[in-house]
C-alpha cells in the first residue's frame, strides 16, 4: 500500500467536495498537497447529499459565495475534463405564511441588488413552472423563483476534482485516518495518521461532521455539531419536474433526478445531535405523505431507497472557514450546515488563495471561527433543518 511522503506543503483532512476541491486549487498553484480520509472519497456528507446548488439565501455573504460557486460550476466540466451533471433547473421556494411572504420580499430585494435574477411568483404563476404541484392544497401564497439555481452530481464533481488534483501532483490517501493534528509552539506542523507522521506547513480541517473532533486534537474548540438528515428516492417516473421545490415551512425539498426518480429530504425538528446513520420509519412516512400532498400524481409511486447523512451544523447555520486563534497554519473549512456542496467550489478556491497568499475574491471574515466568541455573527434563516 502506497505510503505518504515525510512532508508536504499542505495536509488536507477529509476527501469530500471541500477537501478534494481545496487540493485541486492548491495543487494548481504549485503547492504539494496530501489529502487524508479515514474512509473513501465522498464517504461523508458529499456522497449522501441530493446535489442541489442554491443561491437564494437570507445573508449577503451567502448569496455572494453561492453565486461565485455557480460561476465555477458553469465551467467545471471543461476545467476538470468530466461530465458533472450540472444543470440550471431553478429553485422554487414556496411561501406558506404572510411572515414568509414578507421575509422573501426582503431577501429578494437584497438578492436582486447583488445581481441574482430572482422574482416573485403568484400562485397561478407557480403552476406555470410545475403544473403538477397542488398549489391550493398545500396553501402556497406564492414563491421565490430563481432560474439560475440548479444541481449537479456530487460523486462526479468530487471525483472530478480528486483526479484533476492528482494529475497536478496532489496525493490522496483513502482509508488513512488522522489521529491528531501536530502542534508545536503554537504552529500546526502536520498530522499523525494511521500510516505514520506527515509534516506540513499548513493543515486544512475539512472533515465535515468529524471536524470538531479533529480540531480538539489540536486544542481548538469548535461549536459545530453533527445532526442526522434523511433522504429518499423513488422509482423512475416520466420526467415532469425540472426545478428543486422547497418549503422552509414544512422543512422539505425535492427534485427529479436525471434517471427519473424523485429525490428529496425532510428535516425532523426533533432530531438530536449525534452520529446517527440509521434510516427511520418516521422519515419515510412523513416524506411520502409530503410528496403525495405536494404532487398528488406521485401517490402510489414506490420508494426505492432511503438513507441518512450528517449535517455539520453551526449555531448560525453558516460555515466555519479560516485560521484559528492560537494555532497558526491550522485552517478550518467545515460547519457548512448542509450547504457544503453548494458552497464548496468557491470556498475551496478562497482557502487556496488564502494559503497561497493571494488577494481573496471574497472576504473570509464573515465565516471566521472566532465570530462566536465575539458574538459577531448573523444567522442564516433560509435553511431546511
Amino acid at each position: 500500500m502506497r505510503r505518504p511522503r515525510e512532508s508536504y506543503d499542505v495536509a488536507v483532512i477529509g476527501a469530500g467536495i471541500i477537501g478534494c476541491a481545496t487540493a485541486y486549487y492548491l495543487a494548481s498553484r504549485g503547492l504539494s498537497v496530501a489529502v487524508f480520509d479515514r474512509s473513501y472519497i465522498t464517504s461523508g456528507a458529499t456522497g449522501r447529499c441530493p446535489g442541489g446548488i442554491r443561491q437564494q439565501w437570507s445573508t449577503e455573504d451567502h448569496v455572494r459565495l453561492a453565486m461565485k460557486s455557480v460561476e465555477i460550476y458553469k465551467n467545471l466540466d471543461q476545467e476538470l475534463g468530466v461530465e458533472t451533471g450540472y444543470r440550471q433547473g431553478g429553485y422554487l421556494i414556496l411561501a406558506k405564511t404572510e411572515r414568509e411572504v414578507k421575509d422573501f420580499e426582503r431577501n429578494m430585494r437584497m438578492q436582486r441588488s447583488l445581481g441574482l435574477p430572482v422574482r416573485w411568483l403568484e400562485p397561478g404563476e407557480i403552476r406555470e413552472i410545475v403544473p403538477e404541484l397542488d398549489v391550493e392544497g398545500i396553501g402556497a401564497l406564492g414563491a421565490a423563483w430563481n432560474p439560475t439555481d440548479g444541481y449537479a452530481d456530487p460523486f462526479k464533481v468530487t471525483f472530478g476534482y480528486a483526479r484533476a488534483a492528482e494529475r497536478l501532483g496532489a496525493e490522496i490517501f483513502t482509508f488513512t485516518g488522522v489521529e491528531r493534528v501536530i502542534v508545536e509552539d503554537g504552529q500546526a506542523r502536520g498530522v499523525k495518521t494511521s500510516r505514520g507522521v506527515v509534516r506540513a506547513e499548513w493543515v486544512v480541517n475539512a472533515a465535515g461532521a468529524w471536524s470538531r473532533l479533529v480540531a480538539e486534537t489540536a486544542g481548538v474548540s469548535l461549536p459545530n455539531k453533527p445532526y442526522r438528515h434523511e433522504i429518499l428516492v423513488t422509482e423512475p417516473v416520466k420526467p415532469f419536474l425540472r426545478p428543486m421545490v422547497i418549503s422552509f415551512h414544512d422543512n422539505v425539498y425535492f427534485r427529479q433526478s436525471s434517471r427519473g426518480g424523485i429525490i428529496g429530504g425532510w428535516g425532523d425538528p426533533n432530531e438530536k445531535p449525534g452520529y446517527n446513520f440509521e434510516s427511520s420509519p418516521r422519515f419515510l412516512i412523513t416524506m411520502a405523505r409530503l410528496l403525495a400532498k405536494y404532487i398528488p400524481p406521485l401517490r402510489g409511486v414506490r420508494v426505492v431507497r432511503q438513507w441518512a447523512g450528517l449535517y455539520d451544523v453551526t449555531p448560525d447555520a453558516r460555515q466555519i472557514t479560516g485560521p484559528v486563534r492560537g494555532v497558526e497554519g491550522f485552517i478550518q473549512v467545515n460547519g457548512f450546515s448542509g450547504h457544503g456542496f453548494m458552497m464548496g467550489p468557491a470556498t475551496a478556491h478562497l482557502v487556496a488563495q488564502f494559503i497561497a497568499g493571494e488577494p481573496l475574491d471574497l472576504p473570509l471574515e464573515p465565516f471566521s471561527p472566532d465570530r462566536f466568541e465575539r458574538g459577531a455573527f448573523e444567522g442564516e434563516t433560509a435553511v431546511v433543518g
